[in-house]
């Protein structure tokens, strides 16, 4: 063999897992979603995933109450991971939950240090310190993780979850293969569900196909059987604009 055929090859192999990890991730986007408590609009949701200043990516979500029930409880939640994606793996570097406006406020805080290997967890005026661990995530970071196994073929079990000053695993089941109706059109998606151990919470998400995996639908059933329902309605980016 040559060694201009020699070079060309060499730079396949390692051009090509480079492409690989690049489309790991899923595509930059802005999606908005009406949220309901069983059959009643109680809020609307923002989620957008963008690169950063920095050079780190950022994935932010916001909450808001809406319609009647914006009259008793102006709920404003903001949810901010910021975080990297080196050797093909999501690594959390800085989580920020805030919830205002409802019954009781909550502040969390949560830093990442790789190279120490620690994790310290701000709850309100509470502090707890951990130990990092292979593939922890964050509480949003999380469901960017599940479009991107998706998108590689990868059907997800369980996540380790750094989640008000513990560990936790939240575990994943593969539920069917269904086509959903949305206020954005008809899609093919891989449908999950979501439970933490020890506890009777269910959450089922929608991963479209034709968006990267996006959860265009999530329904979480509570305790005493209630349900509130996620359903995008608007959507700026992964192949699409509406």
């Amino acid at each position: 063999m040559s060694a201009k055929k020699y070079l060309f090859l060499l730079h396949l192999l390692l051009y090509i897992p480079a492409c690989l990890a690049g489309n790991a991730i899923p595509g930059f986007f802005e999606a908005h979603y009406a949220l309901y408590h069983n059959d009643i609009e109680i809020g609307r949701i923002k989620r957008h995933f963008y690169a950063g200043e920095d050079g780190n990516y950022v994935f932010h979500s916001e909450t808001k109450t809406t319609g009647l029930i914006s009259f008793f409880r102006k709920d404003h939640i903001i949810e901010i991971s910021h975080w990297q994606f080196i050797d093909d793996h999501f690594k959390p570097l800085h989580y920020k939950y805030q919830r205002t406006g409802g019954k009781k406020d909550r502040d969390v805080e949560i830093s990442f240090n790789w190279s120490t290997g620690n994790i310290i967890n701000r709850v309100n005026d509470s502090t707890w310190h951990m130990k990092t661990e292979p593939g922890i995530l964050d509480k949003l970071l999380y469901q960017l993780t599940i479009m991107s196994d998706l998108k590689v073929g990868i059907v997800p079990d369980r996540y380790t979850i750094a989640d008000g000053g513990k560990i936790k695993q939240y575990i994943f089941t593969h539920i069917a293969d269904e086509v959903i109706k949305t206020p954005l059109g008809e899609f093919k998606t891989i449908k999950l569900s979501r439970q933490k151990l020890n506890s009777d919470r269910k959450t089922f998400l929608w991963c479209a196909h034709d968006l990267d995996f996006l959860p265009v639908k999530v329904v979480n059933v509570e305790k005493k059987g209630g349900l509130t329902t996620a359903i995008i309605n608007t959507l700026n980016g992964l192949g699409l604009k509406k």
